[in-house]
């Protein structure tokens, strides 16, 4: 094979690999299993993984598990020392002291202050998280995306694999913008029937195939706000949006979903210092 080619079968390769990491975070994730699924030597898996993600094995396996906490702690009142235990931590002091440098927080105070859905909703109580909201035009961007069918929580997969079709072709650098799409609510809509997009924009002139496709985000005018903190916390500028700032605003939402656009990068900053941009599209 060419040079790019080899590029291109590498991406294909690691993009299987992290998918069957999504899949597997409760097994024991061994380099061996692991390099058979992408095909290479156990000798050389873990440098071409580390070179091509930006990150090693254990990195990816801690951040994706340690995200699932996070989301089980907002959604679940399942104890401690269990999400202690599916996360792989031995103690619930070892899993605090981890949870706590990535979230700020440890789990505890997270599940009290980041819960997502009490188990009985009362408007009147829940604080009111304000944002700055931001009235603009958005320039319209082509993505290079893959479909997640599912848990909004779980697109992760679904932005490794995009992610690993974008470096493999030379595309991947500090200025690649990430944005995922949401077109259903998660909160009224069955977890199985969701649908979202992970997409990467890229340039006109690059040629879409294999196992991405194409979408385009139109130019249209959008209001959005800019989110501090980990993804699982992404419900609370939504529900700003949409519960207290578009009522009084006097706009009427677009005819578009919700996206999202990652403006930091996950791999290098704790969840508390990720940075996302919500955007509701509006009619003129």
């Amino acid at each position: 094979m060419t040079k790019p080619e080899t590029l291109i079968d590498y991406g294909r390769r690691v993009a299987r690999v992290a998918d069957h990491i999504a899949d597997h975070l409760d097994d024991e994730l061994d380099v061996e299993r692991l390099a058979s699924v992408a095909h290479f030597s156990p000798w050389h898996f873990h440098r071409i993984y580390r070179e091509t993600t930006g990150e090693t094995v254990a990195d990816t396996v801690r951040r994706l598990r340690l995200h699932r906490a996070a989301v089980e702690l907002t959604r679940e009142d399942e104890p401690l020392e269990r999400v202690a235990k599916r996360a792989g931590y031995g103690t619930l002091a070892a899993f605090s002291r981890a949870f706590a440098a990535d979230y700020g927080v440890p789990p505890g105070a997270y599940r009290l202050r980041g819960r997502l859905h009490p188990p009985v909703p009362q408007r009147s109580q829940e604080p009111v998280i304000m944002y700055k909201v931001e009235i603009a035009p958005f320039e319209g961007v082509r993505l290079a995306a893959i479909t997640h069918h599912g848990d909004y929580q779980e697109i992760g997969r679904a932005f490794e694999q995009t992610i690993a079709w974008v470096a493999a072709r030379g595309l991947l650098g500090n200025g690649t913008r990430s944005i995922g799409i949401y077109n259903h609510d998660p909160l009224t809509v069955p977890l199985k029937d969701l649908r979202s997009e992970a997409g990467l924009v890229v340039s006109d002139d690059v040629q879409i195939d294999g196992a991405v496709h194409e979408v385009k985000i139109p130019s249209m005018l959008c209001a959005s706000v800019v989110h501090k903190g980990p993804y699982a916390e992404l419900e609370a500028p939504y529900r700003y949006l949409f519960r207290e700032w578009l009522p009084a605003s006097g706009r009427e939402a677009g005819d578009h979903p919700c996206f999202e656009e990652y403006l930091n990068n996950p791999r290098e900053l704790p969840p508390s210092e990720w940075l996302t941009r919500v955007s509701l599209p509006l009619k003129d």
